[in-house]
């Protein structure tokens, strides 16, 4: 059965035990594994979208008869608040919330926030391939999860409603941030307040002045259209926005080993894929965001140089709940590129 299944919640939805469908949802075979995946951007123009219809696509395609995925984006089955229980409760398989997003379960994690550990999505993506990268993918079966590998989205940057040029410009503005102890403290060492929002809240509240301002990859700016309630966007590739590909320690183990060993080949595969055009769709959003008539600033080496030193002091509060081996490991990476 070649085919990729979009919708939201039915009736009529599958009721799973240990994976296995006991009764088929319209559009999948009977007696097929259904595969849940939940997320929360765009299904076209942003990578994790692109990357999550891929993957559905390669499950369908090749597990046709044993299992059946089906892809619910922009929030409409769980936002990554929710989906983290209902991935214990068996209501989806498959998540990919924003690595701040776990610190709930691990503070490993709190790496990937570090602002400007990263200078490039190459670096991001040759630290998740290392053996140190991949050993964090375990560190949450404690707690019932496993991570499956790590999807870049970009790396972040700065929008508000006035131009941001130097950390002072930040001061006294209030910035939408994800579920991150790490980005409080880094907004607090630009001289701003922090709000944690739901991702599918941010374009209200920018519009309504609830937040002034807000960081993320080109393509969720310009997917969600945040460019057109703020004065302009400034590039700063402060931080990393990657995704965790993640599903139900239980359930995984729960699979045939024959279908875990062929899943976990088609998730490997997309990963791999999924990263490697990365960097080609945030240029793409980016110029999207100008030919839309949005105002992107760029800036000098002294500007920059004022953002890192702004914000390098969030290292040494946040080394100890990282560990100092893994932030170590990261540099090396970024060195050895």
């Amino acid at each position: 059965m070649n085919r990729l299944l979009l919708g939201t919640v039915s009736a009529f939805a599958l009721t799973l035990f240990a994976g296995q469908a006991l009764a088929g949802p319209e559009g999948c075979d009977a007696g097929e594994m259904v595969i849940k995946f939940s997320h929360v951007v765009a299904e076209k123009g942003h990578p994790k979208g692109e990357a999550a219809v891929k993957f559905a696509q390669r499950v369908n395609k090749e597990m046709d008869g044993k299992a059946c995925m089906e892809v619910f984006p922009n929030s409409t089955l769980f936002d990554d608040d929710k989906v983290m229980e209902a991935l214990l409760l068996g209501d989806v398989q498959i998540a990919a919330p924003s690595l701040s997003k776990f610190e709930a379960y691990t503070l490993k994690y709190r790496l990937f926030d570090l602002p400007f550990l990263f200078a490039s999505l190459a670096d991001v993506e040759a630290f998740g391939s290392s053996d140190t990268g991949k050993s964090m993918l375990k560190v949450m079966e404690d707690e019932g999860y496993t991570g499956l590998g790590y999807w870049l989205s970009g790396l972040k940057q700065f929008s508000a409603k006035k131009p941001l040029l130097l950390p002072a410009d930040a001061n006294g503005l209030k910035f939408r941030i994800q579920t991150s102890d790490v980005a409080d403290a880094m907004i607090a060492g630009i001289g701003g307040s922090a709000q944690k929002l739901a991702f599918k809240e941010v374009y209200g509240a920018l519009q309504t002045g609830v937040v002034d301002g807000q960081e993320n990859s080109w393509c969720n700016i310009y997917t969600q259209k945040f460019f057109e309630v703020q004065d302009g966007i400034t590039e700063t590739n402060h931080q990393t926005l990657a995704y965790l590909l993640v599903t139900s320690t239980e359930w995984l183990e729960g699979l045939d080993p024959e279908i875990r060993d062929q899943f976990l080949s088609i998730a490997e595969d997309e990963t791999a894929a999924a990263n490697a055009d990365v960097a080609n769709k945030e240029a793409a959003c980016r110029q999207n965001i100008l030919d839309a008539g949005g105002t992107i600033r760029e800036l000098d080496a002294t500007q920059r140089q004022a953002w890192v030193d702004a914000m390098k002091p969030v290292w040494a509060k946040f080394e100890g709940d990282i560990g100092k081996d893994l932030i170590d490991a990261a540099v090396a990476v970024g060195a050895g590129n």
